[in-house]
């Protein structure tokens, strides 16, 4: 008998404590039951195309990498039109193109416990080698992918080119700038979260969410098909692994830990939102077992190595912070930022971190995060607001970041964030009460890929922000991806944009680009 959802006592009555040992209990039987032997079927009769998402890899290793697929060929009905059992998935991952060479095959179980989803932790590759995979059920057969391995751990590559991008709003406008970044010549790509959008179904936009504002699993599930339906973030998926982390609207805006930030919704009902919600973004990216969510737990946050040219410490801030000190939107500077039980990371993961990066042997290390580190004051004049979602929401644990960086002398501290709907070039100084302190990292802030829609160049939003924040070098309001080149002398951006979400044929442009020398963490426009 397959495993089922434990039974829920009514939402009132629901501890976080039954929660967890009970969602633990499920997801480990439910693991289980892709591997245990049972009725699965090796010939399914589909009625339409199953492989409708397209197919994914992520999180490279020097011998292996994660493929994934999911089985959907109704991908906006319940379970996406597949019958309630087991279903046979072949793979093949070969070192040509023409997939002539296959170089490892093998079989999974997709089960409607987890939606049929499938997650291959290829190992045994030879590393920094492109590879390409595709999947088999029946007589069909998947879109071909391509991915990568990551370089020895002990090398030192010449070069590590990769785009980070964030935020994508189905409704809001098209996925062009998908299609661009589908076309670069990357090695990876980093999404920093607002992979999806929780809320209902608006009127007189671009295009249309599927439902109200999604709460339940099934509910998620068919919103991440909404959005993996897209050809040109299923193109993207095929060309490069990818490196994903969340944000809020994986669950719902604003979101704090175990606070929902909602009046509306009572604690026990907001948690099994949660859970929910983790087990769809499990569902539909390509991560490794470790992030098996239970229940309204999952750990995302992880570490990655391009040898020794670049470490990527991969955060979580959603899910382990304290509720914003002073609600949301923008406040004034105030004591209470400077609790120090105010966190955004939560103990255990700042400790990783800050552990991870006293001991990296890398030329440059990667904070891939979501929200902006910048203590930037947003408002005109004398008075002074910052916003209390991102970091200096946070003043304390921002410090003691910073203080880190120069304190442990970390090399190359560089950190990447999304969550904005724009682009920005920070410096990160010492002492933002210091504004001529010496810098101690660089920030790169990437804008969305349609969230907002149509944006524009924004010029006198940039004078007045950087006016008002000097270390601000840089700032724009189009749409976009954010492309990199390392080397271990230096690393290059290149904030790349299209003026238009809102109609197809968007061109893409370069708005600017820095250069930052390893040793000097100054920002060099080029």
């Amino acid at each position: 008998m397959p495993p089922t959802l434990f039974p829920l006592a009514g939402p009132q009555r629901l501890s976080r404590r039954t929660f967890l040992a009970g969602s633990a209990s499920f997801a480990a039987a439910a693991l289980l039951s892709t591997h245990a032997r049972g009725a699965v079927a090796t010939a399914p009769k589909f009625p339409a195309y199953p492989f409708s998402l397209g197919v994914a890899s992520g999180d490279p290793l020097p011998d292996g990498v994660v493929l994934w697929t999911r089985l959907a060929p109704k991908p906006l009905e319940p379970a996406g039109g597949m019958p309630p059992e087991a279903v046979e998935v072949s793979w093949q991952i070969a070192d040509d193109e023409a997939m002539t060479r296959i170089v490892q095959s093998g079989t999974a179980r997709a089960t409607p416990e987890w939606s049929h989803s499938v997650h291959i932790e290829v190992s045994g590759l030879r590393p920094d080698r492109w590879y390409w995979y595709r999947f088999k059920v029946g007589t069909e057969l998947s879109p071909t992918g391509r991915t990568r391995t990551a370089p020895p751990a002990g090398s030192l590559p010449a070069r590590l080119r990769f785009a980070f991008a964030s935020c994508q709003h189905y409704e809001t406008g098209l996925f062009t700038a998908y299609d661009h970044l589908a076309r670069e010549d990357l090695d990876l790509v980093v999404h920093l979260g607002d992979y999806i959008y929780e809320g209902a179904a608006a009127d007189n936009r671009v295009r249309r969410h599927n439902s109200p504002e999604i709460v339940q699993l099934d509910d998620y599930r068919a919103r991440y098909a909404l959005y993996k339906s897209d050809p040109a973030l299923q193109r993207a998926h095929a060309s490069a692994p990818w490196i994903v982390t969340w944000d809020d609207h994986e669950v719902c805006n604003n979101y704090a830990g175990d606070h929902s930030g909602s009046k509306r919704q009572a604690h026990a009902a907001y948690l099994l939102r949660r859970a929910a919600a983790y087990q769809a973004y499990f569902e539909h990216m390509p991560l490794r077992r470790s992030a098996l969510p239970h229940g309204p737990d999952m750990l995302l946050y992880r570490d990655l190595s391009f040898g020794r040219l670049a470490h990527f410490h991969v955060l979580d801030t959603r899910q382990y912070r304290t509720p914003q000190p002073q609600g949301d939107g923008l406040k004034p500077p105030s004591p209470v930022l400077l609790d120090p039980q105010g966190t955004l990371m939560g103990d255990r993961q700042r400790d990783w971190l800050f552990t991870g990066l006293e001991r990296s042997p890398a030329s440059w290390n990667v904070l891939a995060q979501q929200i902006m580190v910048a203590r930037v004051d947003k408002t005109a004049g004398p008075d002074v607001k910052y916003s209390m979602d991102q970091w200096p929401g946070y003043e304390f644990e921002r410090r003691r970041l910073l203080r880190h960086f120069a304190d442990k002398k970390i090399k190359n501290p560089v950190v990447l964030t999304g969550d904005i709907h724009s682009d920005w070039a920070n410096e990160l100084i010492a002492d933002f009460d210091q504004l001529d302190s010496q810098s101690v990292a660089t920030e790169f802030v990437g804008t969305s890929i349609s969230s907002g829609g149509d944006g524009s160049d924004a010029p006198k939003a940039r004078a007045h922000l950087t006016a008002e924040n000097p270390f601000v070098k840089y700032f724009n309001n189009e749409r976009g991806y954010v492309r990199c080149e390392l080397t271990p002398q230096q690393w290059r951006t290149d904030y790349r944009t299209v003026p238009f979400v809102t109609k197809p044929g968007a061109p893409l442009n370069t708005r600017a680009s820095f250069i930052v020398e390893s040793g000097r963490p100054i920002l060099n426009r080029v």
